[in-house]
């Protein structure tokens, strides 16, 4: 993966978990989907975790994320494929991003996923 905005290898366990907890935010909290709705979340403050495809053409859909997410110090992840976002947040297609807002039952998880991640960037 060459792409600009990715700054940290994600392994697969950990994109799992991460897509797994936005599968349980999305029915028992909330979520937004999209790379717009989910920029928005990280700019108000209320983004949990952020969820970000690495596969998006153009990248610069995404490519704003993680320097504004590092700015606002809200955690994100890389997730390889697009497609598994959308799944998880219950798309027909692919999902360049997306956030989780209120974790619901997820929140366990999410805290895993984001020490994980903070670990993983040292």
């Amino acid at each position: 993966m060459s792409k600009v905005y990715v700054k940290f290898e994600v392994p697969d366990e950990l994109q799992n978990k991460a897509l797994e907890a936005l599968e349980i935010a999305r029915d028992t909290g909330k979520i937004k989907k999209g790379s717009n709705e989910a920029t928005k979340a990280v700019e108000r403050g209320i983004a949990q975790l952020v969820l970000v495809g690495g596969d998006v053409e153009p990248e610069e859909i995404v490519m704003h994320l993680p320097p504004l997410c590092d700015e606002k110090q809200a955690a994100y992840v890389i997730i390889n494929k697009q497609s598994d976002i959308g799944a998880a947040s219950g798309l027909d297609v692919g999902s360049a991003a997306a956030a989780i807002v209120k974790p619901g039952k997820a929140k366990d998880l999410i805290d895993d996923v984001v020490k994980q991640i903070t670990d993983l960037r040292g």
